[in-house]
C-alpha cells in the first residue's frame, strides 16, 4: 500500500485557497463566514497566524485559553491587506511549527474546515479531493481542537459519495463535505443530512 502524504496533502490545500482568495473582491474579503464574528479576512489571519511562533510565543498564547488564543491571532493580522494576507498564505504553503504536527494534518484539517468556513456564505461551493477528505475526516473525528467526539458518540457517520464510515449507532448520512462541517461544528449543516441519527447530532452542536 501507497503511504499517504499528509504534508503534500496540506500543501496543496493552501495552494488551492490561495488560488480562490486571489479571485475574491475588496468587498468579499470583509464578507461574513461560518465563523461567528469572523469575517473572511479574520478566518484567514486565524489560519496563519501559528505559522511563525516559537515554542515560547505558542505556550505563551495557548496559556491564555483557545479562545483568546485565537484571537490574539487574528488581531495581529486582521488588518493586513488582502494583498499583504494573500501574500502570507503563499509564504506558508508547507505547514510549519504547531500546524506541522501529525504528518501536517493539523494544517490539512484547520485549512480544509476553514476553506469551506469561507465558500459556503459566498455560494462558491468546490468538490474537495476524495484522498484529502477522507484522511481530513478521519483526523477531524478525534482532533482535541475540532471537539467532534461528544459530537458523534453513538453514532454512525457515512458518506454517500466516498467509502467513508465511522462509529455504531443512529446513522447519520450525507455527502463527506457535509458530514465533516457537521464534525467541525457548523450550525445549519445537519438540514443537509438525513437518518434516525440526525437530530441527535442537530442537539449537539451549538456554534
Amino acid at each position: 500500500m501507497t503511504a499517504v502524504d499528509t504534508k503534500a496533502m496540506a500543501r496543496a490545500e493552501r495552494a488551492d485557497l490561495a488560488d480562490f482568495l486571489a479571485t475574491l473582491t475588496t468587498e468579499e474579503w470583509d464578507a461574513p463566514t461560518l465563523c461567528s464574528q469572523w469575517r473572511v479576512r479574520d478566518v484567514v489571519a486565524h489560519m496563519f497566524s501559528y505559522e511563525d511562533l516559537s515554542m515560547l510565543g505558542l505556550v505563551r498564547r495557548m496559556a491564555k485559553g483557545a479562545g483568546k488564543a485565537n484571537a490574539a491571532g487574528v488581531a495581529e493580522l486582521r488588518d493586513r491587506s488582502p494583498d499583504e494576507l494573500l501574500a502570507l498564505v503563499r509564504d506558508h504553503l508547507d505547514p510549519r511549527g504547531l500546524t506541522a504536527r501529525f504528518g501536517g494534518r493539523i494544517a490539512l484539517a484547520d485549512g480544509t474546515i476553514h476553506h469551506q468556513d469561507i465558500r459556503r456564505p459566498l455560494g462558491r461551493p468546490r468538490a474537495i479531493p476524495a484522498e484529502r477528505l477522507r484522511v481530513v475526516l478521519d483526523f477531524a473525528k478525534t482532533a482535541p481542537t475540532i471537539k467532534a467526539k461528544s459530537r458523534i458518540a453513538g453514532l454512525t457517520l457515512h458518506a454517500t459519495d466516498l467509502d467513508w464510515q465511522t462509529g455504531d449507532g443512529p446513522l447519520v448520512e450525507g455527502s463527506g463535505e457535509s458530514l465533516l462541517m457537521a464534525l467541525a461544528g457548523r450550525s445549519g449543516v445537519t438540514s443537509e443530512l438525513s437518518g434516525p441519527g440526525v437530530a441527535t447530532l442537530a442537539g449537539r452542536i451549538t456554534t
